[in-house]
Order: structure tokens, then sequence, then C-alpha cells
């Protein structure tokens, strides 16, 4: 699964909140508890552990793990069971000063199943498990050709990665003087056909064993993709990753493009067709009824007051307080917020009109 950008920001932001603590001793609590897990089972292991750390030495550090403890194990009775993805909590007492004491307990469902169950008493919480969910491990495989040229890529989440470019050798349709035709066609499907080899053989070595890859896409103009795909050039286990061959009007950097555009059908639950989807609707809005969008800080907030905001659009190059003081405005109006990055063309040109729009349930004057 490939998270959304809002998901992301959510769990940027409490990994960011709970890396901001440190404990003097081994006293923070994590604890990740796997998907379809038995949460009585956590908890009685939790109670096994505060017998155990009774036996501490340091009163202040003794006192501070078995109160950690108690207010997670508090905390996972609240649960009638473990959630779908399974669910990570921390707790631990986040006053550095000697003595004092506040005990918080966070928990959070992952948007992605864990599969590691942890227990850790350290002077940090325990929060890679979480920074690895992040990173985008999902991709797919893009090959953009034809006669003459190849490019290769990988699509990650809305990112298009360029891997490696290729030129083959063959000639122009027009032969040269005082060659004969049959003679030049022979040279010239010769060099196609390496050409061709040469593509597969990039394709097997980027592709084949890179872990995460969902599938390859194939695209470009005229007839020799069919005969890459559909030849003896490709290997059987990279020809079985291959998911459409699509005709596209270019070759390079815009090939590479349309043949994401024009892959909008497989792409229909990745977050960059949700998006682009997105994005499209304001901009035909802002065409055609201009008076059903706003875009800029300062007329979005106010369209936000009067409650007027559908859809709240948010580029992710604001800060993080920006974002997250929209995002709880918005859920003082049942107003859904798409967090918006800037590695699509779309948005890009939200960045340039202010980073923040808004789709309105009705017009209003702003």
């Amino acid at each position: 699964m490939v998270l959304t950008a809002h998901q992301r920001f959510e769990l940027k932001k409490f990994i960011k909140e709970l890396s901001s603590y440190r404990a003097a001793h081994t006293e923070f609590v994590s604890v990740y508890i796997p998907a379809g897990y038995d949460m009585f089972k956590i908890i009685n292991h939790l109670a096994q552990e505060q017998g155990t750390a009774s036996n501490i030495k340091s009163a202040s550090t003794r006192n501070n793990v078995i109160n950690a403890l108690e207010r997670m194990i508090q905390h996972l009775k609240l649960f009638k069971q473990t959630p779908p993805n399974g669910l990570a909590v921390f707790s631990g007492n986040i006053l550095a000063r000697e003595g004092k004491s506040d005990v918080k307990v966070w928990s959070i469902e992952p948007p992605v199943p864990l599969n590691t169950r942890i227990y850790k008493c350290d002077k940090n919480f325990e929060l890679q498990l979480l920074r690895d969910v992040i990173d985008i491990k999902e991709m797919y495989g893009l090959v953009v050709m034809d006669a003459r040229d190849a490019s290769l890529a990988l699509l990650k989440g809305k990112r298009i990665v360029p891997l490696l470019k290729t030129h083959s050798h063959v000639p122009g349709k027009m032969k040269a003087g005082g060659q004969s035709s049959h003679r030049f066609q022979a040279n010239r499907d010769l060099a196609v056909k390496d050409h061709l080899k040469k593509i597969a053989e990039y394709m097997k070595e980027q592709f084949l064993t890179r872990e995460g890859l969902k599938g390859i896409f194939v695209g470009g103009p005229g007839p020799n993709k069919y005969d890459l795909v559909e030849g003896n050039f490709i290997t059987g286990d990279v020809k079985k990753k291959i998911i459409v061959v699509k005709d596209l009007s270019y070759t390079g950097d815009f090939g590479l493009q349309e043949l994401v555009d024009k892959c909008q059908d497989v792409l229909a639950k990745e977050e960059i067709a949700d998006e682009k989807n997105i994005m499209s609707k304001f901009f035909n809005l802002l065409a055609t009824k201009p008076d059903m969008v706003t875009y800029g800080e300062n007329q979005v907030r106010m369209a936000m007051s009067m409650g007027a905001v559908d859809v709240l659009l948010l580029s992710e190059s604001l800060d993080d307080d920006q974002i997250d003081e929209f995002d709880n405005l918005a859920k003082k109006f049942s107003t859904e917020v798409k967090i918006i990055s800037v590695e699509t063309r779309e948005g890009v040109q939200l960045k340039d009109i202010g980073k923040i729009a808004a789709i309105l349930r009705y017009p209003v004057v702003v």
C-alpha cells in the first residue's frame, strides 16, 4: 500500500512529537502489537513487566517504569480487540527533571499492517518501524520506447524517477545511395532487433529483482513496443510483470509523463490518480464556475469560517504548523482535506497559486 500525503503527514507529525522526548534513564516503554494478535496477552505481558520493574534499584526509574506500564495497561483495556492493522503504543514520564512526573500514553494504528511484536524499555521511544512505514516501497516500472530511443523509469508514489536512457544505431527509413532496398531493410531489421534486445536486458537488470515493484507499464509510438513485448526478447519472469502496453505520441520525458497519464485506469487506486482527479476538478471549476472555488490563504480561511468549504487542498510545501492549523479547522466543519504533493504538475500549479485552495459547497463572496 502507498500512503496518501495526508497519512504521511499525520504519521510524520506523530513521530516528530515522540522523537522530541528523552528520558534520563531507560524508562520509556514502546510496544508494537501485530495485526490479529490477542490484546489480552499483551496486557498480561505488561503486568508481568510491572513485577520485573519492581526490582529496579533507582526509586525514580522504578516508579516511572511502573507508572508508564500502568498507564499503558489502562489504555489498552479501552480496546475490545486489536485494530485491523495492529497497534503501536508508547508511554513514559516526559518531564526530564528528577522527581517530577507527567506520564503520558499515545497509541496509533498504522496505515499498513504491523507484522512485528516489540516490547522495549529505553531512553527514547522505539519509532523505527513507524519511520519504515513512511517510506514508499511499492512502485511501478516505466518503459517508453520506439525504434531508436528508450527510457526506463520508476513511478514511486507520484514521482517519476528516471533510471536510464538508451539510443539505438537503427538507420532512418531513407536508405543510403547505392544500397539495395533489400539489403538496407535487412540491416535496419537487425539493428532494431539489437535495440530491442538491449531494452529487454535493461528491463531485466532494473526491474526483475527490485523490491516492491508492482508491475511494468510499456508504451511508445509505433509498433516496436509490441515487438518487444510479444517477441522473444524479454525473459518470462520480466514479461509476467508487464501490466499494460499503451500507444503514445512521445518518447523521452514527455513520453514517461504521457504513459503515466494514460495508465490512470491502472493507477485509479493510487494516490497519484487521486491527486490528479481532485486538482483537475478544481481547475475545471476555476475555468467554468469560478464562484465554486477559491484560493489563497486569506480567501480560503474566510470561506472556511463560513462553513462553505467542501474540499480543502493544502500543498505539502506548507510548513507543518500551517497544515495542522487548517486540518484542525477543517474538522470543525466536516471538510475533507487533501494534502497535495509538489511532485506532479497539478501540485506545482497549486503551489504557484498560493499553496492553499478550496472547492466550495456553495458560492460565497470572499
